[in-house]
C-alpha cells in the first residue's frame, strides 16, 4: 500500500496544537510534509479556525504546509505561533537544526490572540508600556520576551518561510537567531501598534515584521509587503554579555553573548522588493549593529514606501544608531552596504545614525516632503568612502 505523501492533524485527537504537533512528530524526517488544511475536523466538530494554546514545534527535516488555513493564538496562549524545536524555556544549549520549511498555499493567515496575555519585547512592562492580560498576575513574568514572537527559528540552516500573511502579532512577527542559508519570500504583514480589546484600544509595542538577529548570514528576503507597528524589516546585532539561552528575560531565546571571531556578525543578506511601511512611525528597513559585532555585505535593492500622507515613517532606511550598546559602532564595523532603488516619502529617506564605510547609496527618490535624501545624523567623522549617486528630490 502506498504511503500518503503528507500527514494532517485531522488524523489525531486532542487540542488543535496537540494534533498539529502529533502530525509533525509522525512526519519529521520521513520526507512527508505536514499539511494544515482549511477545515479543522475534530471531536468538537468542524470549523475554519485552528487555535493554538502553545507553539507548533518544528524539528529538523520538517516541511509544514499551511493550506488556505487560518491559525490564531488562543487567549490562554503565552507562546510563539511556530518555533524550532531546539529552543525554549530552560533549554540552555540551542543545538543546530537544518531543513525547516514553512509555506502557505492559497491564503494562509497567522494571527495574534483576541486578548493577548503579553505583548512587546523584553524591555517592556505589561500594563505600563504595552498591553497584556498577565499584567499584575502573580507568578507571571511582567515583561515581554521571546515568547511574544510569531515565528521563531534559532540555529537553523537551510530553511524557508514563504507565502504567508501575519496579522496583529504580539511582538516581532518573524525572528531568526544565528540562522543561515535561508529564504523569506512573499510575506505580508498587517499590524498597526494597537488593538481593540474588550472595546478599548490597547497599545501593542514592538510589532516588527522580520528581524534577523546575531549571527544570521547568507539569507535572502524577497517580496515583503504590508504594514507593521514597528520596523518592517530589521537586522539587529545587539549582544548582551549577561544573556543566557532559555531565559524568559530576553527577546532572544538563545544566548545574547557575542561568540567572537565574527561568528555573530550579520552578513551576506539580500533584501529585494519591499513594498510597505511602518504605521508606528518608525522605519521600513533598519540596519543596526553595536559593540563591535559587525554588519557587512548587505544588499537592499528595491524599496517602495506605501505609507499614506498622514502616516509618514521616520526613515525609509536607517543605518546605525547611537542609542544602543554604548554609542556609535566603530568606523569599519558597518561596511559594504548597498542600498539602491528606493522611493520614499518618509521624514528621512536614508538616515545614517551610526558609522558606515565602503558602501553605495544610489537611485533614490524622495517625494512629498522637503529636505535631503541622505541625512548623516551621527556626524561626518563616522562616514568614509560612501558613494552617493543618482539622487532625486521631487519638488511637488
Amino acid at each position: 500500500m502506498e504511503t500518503q505523501a503528507f500527514v494532517t492533524p485531522n488524523e489525531f485527537e486532542g487540542s488543535d496544537v496537540e494534533r498539529i504537533n502529533q502530525a509533525v512528530g509522525v512526519a519529521a524526517g520521513t520526507g512527508r510534509r505536514v499539511v494544515i488544511p482549511r477545515h479543522n475536523r475534530s471531536a468538537r466538530g468542524e470549523g475554519d479556525l485552528w487555535l493554538l494554546d502553545s507553539a507548533i514545534l518544528l524539528p529538523g527535516d520538517t516541511v509544514l504546509e499551511l493550506n488556505d488555513c487560518h491559525i490564531q493564538l488562543s487567549d490562554r496562549c503565552r507562546d510563539n505561533m511556530i518555533r524550532s524545536a531546539n529552543c525554549g524555556l530552560g533549554i540552555t544549549e540551542v543545538r543546530p537544526l537544518s531543513g525547516i520549511h514553512i509555506y502557505g498555499v492559497g491564503t494562509a493567515v497567522l494571527e495574534g490572540a483576541n486578548r493577548p496575555r503579553a505583548t512587546g519585547d523584553g524591555g517592556k512592562t505589561l500594563g505600563q508600556h504595552t498591553f497584556g492580560t498577565d499584567a499584575g498576575v502573580e507568578g507571571e513574568s511582567q515583561t515581554g520576551d521571546w515568547r511574544n514572537i510569531g515565528i521563531l527559528l534559532a540555529a537553523v540552516e537551510s530553511f524557508s518561510i514563504r507565502n504567508i500573511s501575519m496579522h496583529d502579532t504580539h511582538c516581532w512577527a518573524i525572528s531568526l537567531e544565528r540562522c543561515a542559508r535561508g529564504l523569506l519570500r512573499d510575506i505580508a504583514f498587517q499590524s498597526c501598534g494597537h488593538k481593540v480589546v474588550d472595546g478599548v484600544e490597547r497599545t501593542l509595542l514592538n510589532q516588527d515584521g522580520i528581524d534577523l538577529r546575531l549571527g544570521c548570514h547568507d539569507i535572502q528576503i524577497d517580496s515583503i509587503s504590508g504594514y507593521t507597528g514597528d520596523d518592517l524589516i530589521a537586522l539587529t546585532a545587539i549582544p548582551n554579555p549577561s544573556g543566557v539561552a532559555g531565559s524568559d528575560r530576553s527577546t532572544m531565546v538563545g544566548s545574547t553573548r557575542d561568540r567572537g571571531e565574527g561568528q555573530d556578525d550579520i552578513r551576506h543578506v539580500t533584501i529585494r522588493n519591499v513594498r510597505g511601511y511602518c504605521r508606528g512611525g518608525h522605519h521600513i528597513v533598519r540596519l543596526l549593529n553595536t559593540s563591535g559585532v559587525r554588519m557587512h555585505d548587505i544588499l537592499l535593492d528595491g524599496l517602495l514606501d506605501t505609507s499614506p500622507a498622514e502616516m509618514r515613517c521616520r526613515a525609509a532606511v536607517k543605518i546605525g544608531d547611537s542609542a544602543y550598546g554604548g554609542g556609535v559602532a566603530p568606523l569599519g564595523d558597518t561596511r559594504r552596504i548597498i542600498v539602491t532603488n528606493v522611493v520614499s516619502r518618509a521624514q528621512h529617506t536614508i538616515l545614517i545614525g551610526g558609522s558606515l564605510c565602503d558602501s553605495i547609496l544610489s537611485n533614490i527618490i524622495r517625494h512629498d516632503v522637503p529636505g535631503e535624501a541622505v541625512t548623516v545624523a551621527s556626524g561626518p567623522e563616522y562616514v568614509r568612502d560612501v558613494v552617493i549617486s543618482n539622487v532625486h528630490v521631487a519638488r511637488e
